[in-house]
């Protein structure tokens, strides 16, 4: 662990998300909880902050990303979506969002993702891209995009792919099915179930290990996990990120948003 006089608490606090770092171990908090920890713009942002604070960090060991509340993220807030007052082009927003989950690989610092209730679309790919899930009892996992008329677009498709392989991959995307937390477990999505009353202490106990470790052998194995998969994650986004700006000006999904604006059936010509 790191020297005592390093051990002091340092909080950083916004709304909706925190930072505590004590001593080796920062700790993210999803803070949303009238939403379910749904994440909007102004979260991104101040959780883009906090890992750029995190690289700078090297006295940081270990992180864990928790939620507060009964569900870790449901994903997207929804009421926050087309909102955006930025002059940004939707390529450019997804560029940025791109930019921003990656810093997760410029941490030296294993991250350690604790879930309870709901793990859902653009949150669940995030907690995908960290390095360690674990899942309280009645924990479940959801990709709903491709019943919104797009698909997911932040990595955790490739993720998925290389942990499950073809078919649970593609039942999870193409029909948006739910995942328990014993499939997630069976599937190595998550490596531990806990009880809920155990599910922090627990994820605190693991990276307390981490950070008791030496860096530079944690540091080493981590890149030797991280060159195994991350060049077929990132060749997998670069395709999210042109597919998806594609959709965007599709008719199918002008369609897709008339049909449902009135209420009628929709008539897709896949194009």
């Amino acid at each position: 662990m790191p020297d005592s006089d390093e051990s002091a608490k340092i909080t950083s606090v916004t709304d909706k998300i925190l930072l505590e770092i004590d001593g080796g171990v920062a700790t993210i908090t999803n803070n949303n909880t009238e939403k379910h920890n749904a994440f909007d713009d102004d979260m991104d942002a101040h959780l883009w902050e906090i890992l750029d604070q995190l690289i700078a960090t090297p006295s940081v060991r270990a992180v864990i990303w928790r939620g507060e509340g009964k569900s870790w993220s449901s994903g997207r807030d929804v009421a926050a979506i087309g909102n955006n007052v930025t002059e940004l082009t939707h390529h450019e927003l997804m560029t940025r969002g791109h930019k921003g989950i990656q810093k997760i690989w410029e941490l030296e610092a294993p991250i350690i993702v604790p879930i309870q209730g709901w793990a859902i679309g653009g949150s669940f790919q995030r907690a995908l891209m960290c390095d360690i899930r674990i899942a309280a009892e009645g924990a479940r996992f959801m990709l709903p995009e491709v019943g919104h008329g797009v698909i997911p677009d932040t990595g955790g498709m490739g993720v998925l792919y290389e942990m499950c392989g073809h078919g649970l991959v593609s039942d999870m995307v193409l029909t948006g099915r739910r995942l328990s937390a014993e499939e997630a477990l069976a599937h190595g999505i998550v490596s531990r179930i806990v009880t809920p009353e155990e599910l922090d202490a627990t994820a605190r106990e693991m990276a307390e290990k981490i950070a008791a470790s030496p860096a530079v052998t944690v540091k080493l194995a981590r890149r030797v996990i991280s060159h195994l998969s991350r060049p077929e994650i990132r060749s997998s986004m670069e395709d999210e990120l042109i597919y998806q700006t594609f959709l965007n000006k599709s008719e199918d999904f002008a369609e897709f948003k008339a049909a449902r604006a009135e209420e009628r059936e929709p008539n897709y010509r896949g194009s």
